[in-house]
């Protein structure tokens, strides 16, 4: 069992919040990183291993580990939830398919279904948003939408003018079987940018989103609705603007 008043405590509400000032609370006070997969470390998805490290511990996860202690909490307070897996197709070549290796939520709450999702890092939604195909919904000036393309759903956002691909999935609920071997695949496979690269970021409080990564090439990203600046990082930069911006101690890019 979830320590609720724990969680709440960690994202910074004490009350039973409702569904979207939760997520939102959440997006915001826990970071997205994948420390443990680059430096060898496999993620565990049990419950109790995830509070420790993102509760008590104060750190960050990735899609896998945020969503299934979203899930622990949503349920602790109430409402009912299923895990989908998605195929991340921002920056995918064309005719190439990645594998489902992202989480994400579909919740019963308040009288209706909900698409949620904490873990997709630089990008994120804050709030959840209706599931299915719909109006184009605004967050703090970020726009979403989601369209059909076949037999998926695809989450979109808004980019320069233009509707741009997140992530791709069936609406149809996985076994946690399926969720623990696409994280083992992310988190341990030698070619799994989680393995061999850096990404850590956040969301500010006025909906800035920050990001440090070496996936393209070792740089700071802060970004607004109303544009972005990139930062070059030297490498000896890491691991204090992993402690300073994103509040994890003790990690360097080596680490």
């Amino acid at each position: 069992m979830l320590d609720l008043d724990a969680y709440l405590a960690r994202i910074g509400t004490s009350r039973r919040p409702g569904l979207s000032e939760l997520h939102r609370a959440h997006v915001m006070s826990i970071p997205f990183e994948n420390l443990d997969p680059r430096r060898g470390i496999p993620v565990s998805l049990e419950l109790a291993d995830l509070e420790r490290k993102l509760v008590r511990q104060r750190r960050g996860g990735y899609c896998f580990e945020q969503n299934l202690l979203l899930k622990a909490a949503l349920e602790a307070l109430g409402a009912e939830s299923e895990l989908l897996l998605a195929r991340v197709r921002v920056g995918r070549p064309p005719g190439s398919p990645r594998p489902r290796t992202h989480l994400i939520l579909r919740v019963r709450a308040e009288g209706a279904e909900w698409h949620a999702d904490v873990g997709f890092g630089h990008g994120t939604l804050l709030e959840p948003i209706p599931f299915g195909p719909g109006d184009v919904i605004e967050q703090s000036g970020w726009r979403f939408r989601v369209i059909e393309d076949g037999p998926e759903l695809v989450l979109q956002t808004a980019q320069n003018g233009e509707w741009l691909d997140l992530y791709g999935f069936l609406p149809e609920p996985v076994p946690f079987i399926d969720v623990e071997t696409s994280n083992w695949f992310t988190c341990t496979h030698p070619r799994s940018p989680f393995v061999t690269g850096l990404i850590v970021s956040a969301v500010r409080d006025d909906a800035t989103r920050v990001s440090l990564s070496d996936w393209d090439s070792l740089s700071l990203t802060e970004e607004t609705p109303a544009g972005r600046t990139v930062r070059a990082v030297e490498p000896d930069e890491v691991g204090e603007l992993i402690s300073t911006r994103f509040g994890l101690d003790g990690f360097g890019r080596d680490s």
